[in-house]
């Protein structure tokens, strides 16, 4: 990382604790996106993942005698949208450098990369950190320092035999951009709701699909700690953590491992190291290299990168509703931040909630998703993909509850049946009698039998009005849950009073 400026004002509720006093966390990260391409940077070969090994490899990948690289200029409208989706300075005219070092998945024996002249220079990305017991989120800006387009290299298997090891270069030549973040960030929470929200930004632009899982995310975590406002501390990089959850605990191990070693009066050894998610803890890799150990220099079989403003400009006419403005025009029509925070998280949840609120009230909408579908499908470990009730099936319920078909607690049950059997909402209610009940004269005989069966209740609820809900509850349980709520409400009140 470079350009290491303090951009933030110390903040005591971020402070790390130690034995003799407290520490603050200073994090980078480096994000390596896989870009959305259906060929590789400098080849046509197929970027397909799941393929066999070694399928999706031309004679460019696996660095065959006299073979050129040819730039994929879809991949290089991708790093465009996202330096925009980033608030971030596009550069018209960039560099391919060659970053040598010498690894078996690198056929080349060197990594075409950009790092004196990257296609996308600084940016910024709002977090939303929270929410906290009052269910209040705090804004960060989170800085970036720059964007480059590089190629992955491939991979190496050391499981697949005693003796030796594998190779697949599937995954070589693949486009990356890599995101480089400011040393802007002072916690574990931030840390983790900047990579959820960069990978939210990337999913709704369309530029990676961000499946960590799969590998087409990942991030490399610059640590290092200090006493609250000082000097930057030395930092240690913790190589390829795949997995939001696992980058936490990296964190907190790493941080915890430095400030024990400064406390006894060491120093920071500056490495890369890895961490282990079985043991919960990183280990040293490799002593931490400089930018002259891989002896970059311009590449010499490719030009300068060139485009003009009109070419930006055309991208930037294509980009979506972004997350940020999405939450506040959600926050316009009524929902709460907390809300419209979760809602816009995920552009599936996004979408599906667009779907559901067509026509309906986005409060009402909002709860049905976020409590009742997400609840559900968190519970059954499902994706939103995977879910068995649609927006319309889930729009329909809604609907019912509006035009007064049913209640609110037969549309739980309603939701049940449609998540275990699937069907149309309005046909079930129909041919299984779940309609609520109207019929004033019917409820009535149901409050007169409660009423009656319970006179020391009665005499309760004259002298304390909100004994009532006691009979609502005995009358909605009498009618099956079918009985109009409004209408039994009324009822008691005016019986109970007179």
């Amino acid at each position: 990382m470079t350009g290491l400026v303090d951009t933030r004002t110390p903040n005591p509720k971020n402070f790390f604790p130690g034995d003799d006093h407290d520490w603050e966390l200073v994090i980078g990260l480096e994000v390596h996106a896989q870009v959305t391409s259906n060929a590789k940077l400098f080849s046509g070969a197929s970027t397909e993942f799941g393929n066999e090994q070694n399928a999706n490899v031309s004679l460019v990948d696996a660095a065959m005698p006299g073979m050129l690289p040819v730039i994929n200029e879809a991949c290089v409208r991708q790093a465009v949208k996202t330096g925009l989706g980033l608030n971030a300075q596009i550069n018209n005219r960039s560099v391919f450098d060659r970053k040598n070092y010498f690894y078996p998945d690198l056929p080349q024996g060197y990594q075409i990369s950009q790092l004196y002249h990257p296609i996308v220079g600084e940016g910024v990305v709002t977090i939303q950190v929270g929410p906290d017991k009052q269910g209040q989120f705090e804004s960060v800006e989170i800085g970036i320092e720059r964007l480059h387009l590089e190629q992955d290299a491939g991979k190496s298997m050391h499981d697949q035999h005693p003796t030796m090891s594998f190779v697949d270069l599937n995954r070589s030549g693949v486009a990356l951009m890599e995101i480089v973040s400011k040393p802007d960030i002072r916690s574990i929470d931030e840390a983790k709701a900047y990579i959820t929200k960069l990978r939210s930004i990337l999913r709704y632009l369309g530029t990676c699909d961000g499946n960590m899982d799969q590998g087409s995310m990942r991030a490399d975590v610059n640590v290092s700690v200090r006493k609250p406002g000082g000097e930057f501390g030395t930092r240690c990089e913790i190589k390829n953590v795949n997995s939001i959850r696992f980058m936490g605990q990296a964190i907190d191990y790493e941080a915890r491992r430095q400030i024990d070693i400064l406390e006894e009066g060491g120093t920071i050894d500056q490495e890369t190291r890895l961490f282990d998610p079985n043991k919960g803890e990183t280990r040293s890799m490799r002593s931490k290299e400089e930018a002259h150990d891989y002896r970059y220099f311009p590449d010499p079989d490719l030009l300068p990168l060139e485009f003009d403003d009109a070419y930006v400009d055309q991208i930037r006419a294509e980009l979506p509703e972004l997350p940020d403005a999405k939450r506040i025009r959600f926050m316009d029509e009524g929902l709460s931040e907390y809300d419209a925070s979760i809602l816009v998280s995920d552009k599936s949840i996004a979408d599906f909630f667009e779907k559901v609120v067509e026509g309906r009230d986005a409060k009402v909408s909002a709860n049905w998703v976020i409590n009742d579908l997400l609840g559900a499908l968190n519970k059954a470990g499902k994706s939103l993909e995977e879910s068995p009730v649609s927006a319309t099936q889930l729009g329909g319920i809604i609907n019912l509850i509006k035009d007064g078909t049913i209640s609110g607690k037969i549309a739980k049950d309603l939701f049940e049946i449609v998540w275990n059997e699937g069907g149309d909402p309005a046909k079930i209610v129909d041919e299984r009698g779940m309609a609520q009940v109207t019929d004033t004269g019917a409820i009535e005989a149901a409050v007169d039998e409660i009423i009656a069966a319970n006179p020391d209740k009665v005499q309760q609820a004259i002298e304390k009005p909100n004994m009532i809900g006691w009979f609502v509850g005995q009358v909605m349980k009498a009618t099956g849950g079918k009985a109009n709520p409004q209408a039994v409400n009324e009822l008691l009140r005016k019986k109970i009073n007179g």
